[in-house]
Formats: C-alpha cells, sequence, structure tokens
C-alpha cells in the first residue's frame, strides 16, 4: 500500500502532541522527520515534548531534528497560559528514551529528506512557519518535490492572541506571508474550523478508555486551557490532519489569502479573501466549514488506532 511521506513542523503544545500521534498511528501516512521549533514553547521544550512522546508511543524509528528558536525578525510569544510550561502538562510522561539529531538544522533536514524522497512529500505545519519560509526561500528547487503543505492556522474572522490574529500566524507574520506567496499549493484550517469542532466531555471519557494513549491524552486534555474540559475544547492542530486524510468532512474554498506584516494592531491576521475583494489570484484551499459530528467521530476512532 502506498504510503504518503510525511514532514511536520510543529511546536507541541498538546494539540500538536495529538496530530502527530494520529499521523504516526494512521497506515497510509509515511511520517519521517518531526522538526520542532519555538511557538507554544522554546524549541528546547518542544523538542522535549516530541521526544517524550515518541518514546511513550514506542516510535523511535522517526527522526527529530530542531527547527528554528526565534521567528524571523519579531521577539518569540509562547502559549504556556494554555499548555502549560512544559508545553505538555497533565500527564507524568516516562523519560524520553529517543534523541535528536543535534548535527544539521530542521531546515537542512527538511531539504535533505524532501530531495532524496522518491515521492512528493506533504509538509504538516501546526506552529510558526518559520521554517518552512526559510526552506522555501533557500532552496525553492524542493517547491516541486513538495505535493502540498497541510497549514492550521488563521482565521475567517476574529483571532486568539488578538483582535485579528491567530498565533501560529501571529508569531511569525513574515514567516506565513512567505508561504502564502511561496507557490506551493496550501491547505489551511483555520480558526473557525476548530471553534466549531469542539472536542466534548463524552469523548473525552470515550478517548480515556481507549488504552494506554486514549489514558494520557485524557490527562492532558483536563490540563488544557483551549476552550474548556466541561464545555467543549478547542483541539485544533488534528484538523490539519483532518483535511488530509478525511477531506470530505471539510468544505473548502479555493480564494487568496494576504497575512498582515505591517499593522501595530494587527500584524499576523490572515485576509481570507471569500468575497475577491483584493481581486488577486487564489494561493489557498482554506476550510470554511466541516462536518462536527464526523470530524468528532474520525477524532476518537483516529485516536484508538493510537493505542
Amino acid at each position: 500500500m502506498y504510503m504518503t511521506p510525511v514532514i511536520f513542523s510543529t511546536d507541541p503544545g498538546i494539540d500538536d502532541a495529538v496530530a502527530i500521534a494520529i499521523a504516526l498511528a494512521d497506515p497510509t501516512l509515511d511520517v519521517r522527520l518531526i522538526v520542532p521549533l519555538s511557538g507554544n514553547v522554546d524549541v528546547h521544550l518542544a523538542t522535549n515534548n516530541v521526544r517524550k512522546l515518541l518514546t511513550f508511543l514506542g516510535q523511535s524509528h522517526v527522526r527529530v531534528v530542531p527547527g528554528s528558536a526565534t521567528p524571523l525578525l519579531r521577539p518569540l510569544i509562547n502559549a504556556a497560559d494554555i499548555h502549560g510550561e512544559s508545553g505538555m502538562d497533565g500527564f507524568d510522561f516516562p523519560a524520553p528514551t529517543v534523541q535528536a539529531d543535534t548535527t544539521t538544522t530542521g531546515v537542512e533536514a527538511m531539504h535533505a529528506e524532501i530531495k532524496a524522497s522518491a515521492e512528493p512529500v506533504t509538509i504538516i505545519a501546526i506552529g510558526p512557519l518559520t521554517d518552512v519560509a526559510v526552506l522555501l526561500q533557500q532552496h525553492p528547487e524542493d517547491k516541486e518535490r513538495i505535493d502540498r503543505i497541510m497549514i492550521m492556522g488563521g482565521s475567517l474572522g476574529r483571532g486568539n492572541i488578538g483582535v485579528l490574529s491567530e498565533f501560529n500566524f501571529a508569531v511569525d507574520p513574515e514567516a506565513a506571508s512567505m508561504v502564502f506567496k511561496s507557490g506551493v499549493e496550501l491547505h489551511v484550517a483555520p480558526l473557525d474550523v476548530g471553534n466549531a469542532a469542539t472536542i466534548m466531555p463524552e469523548m473525552s471519557e470515550r478517548i480515556r478508555d481507549l488504552g494506554p494513549v486514549g489514558d494520557m491524552f485524557y490527562h492532558l486534555f483536563r490540563a488544557f486551557r483551549s476552550g474548556s474540559f466541561e464545555t467543549g475544547l478547542q483541539i485544533y492542530d488534528p484538523l490539519a490532519v483532518g483535511m488530509l486524510l478525511v477531506p470530505d468532512l471539510f468544505t473548502e474554498e479555493y480564494t487568496h489569502v494576504a497575512i498582515d506584516t505591517a499593522s501595530e494592531l494587527t500584524a499576523g491576521a490572515s485576509l481570507i479573501d471569500l468575497q475577491d475583494y483584493l481581486h488577486r489570484p487564489a494561493n489557498a484551499h482554506v476550510a470554511v466549514d466541516v462536518d462536527v459530528d464526523g470530524f468528532r467521530e474520525w477524532f476518537v476512532q483516529a485516536i484508538k488506532l493510537s493505542d
């Protein structure tokens, strides 16, 4: 059976951990490389979280190469208030045995993997887009070897770190702008679909009973502060994996997306031009709706595969 080669760019983060676990368990995906970078927490914590997760999941074969420590131009912000100081508070992971490769950079590891792959590679970018932007800038020849980039980021309406800015794009607006200007096929899961497809308490209880992995995520969910454990958690990053694996659950619009890099008040805001106000060519497939019941059932079953 053909397996899609996958590279993760990620900043774990509890919802990042769920997305990675789902992708690792899916028989149609071949996760070859994970590049953690600063975002939800700094790159050192993010790398350690990937190591802890892979150790717990028994996925020691996946290569881990740390990525960028800072955004391209701006001071780093984080989301420790949402994910906890470690980035994955709420569960006592065993000491990691999976090691990170520090002999190269995350960008060069991505380039080497794309160059060596016999098939076009899919990048799942669920953190700030710093490393993806640098990859495309330094190795433009890789664009022809990238099948698509699945992105969690942006918003159709209001933001979650600023009035109009979503966190991943707000951390590094310049990088996000570069990626959307790259010409690579982009698929985007914005905040709005995550706000619709919340993870309800009864789902968390089902997940808890699935086995050790489900129990681990249950405890992480209880510590997660994106939404509410009692009324619905906003687990955004698995949406990017869902758009890849179960695209029929999503309604996408092919439209122009521009990223604000100039305004002091709205830097990182995504201008998703569904009404063609800007009269610019479409550059991204953006999810504008999701089958909520279908996504929730897929989410539980996908975690079940991880156990």
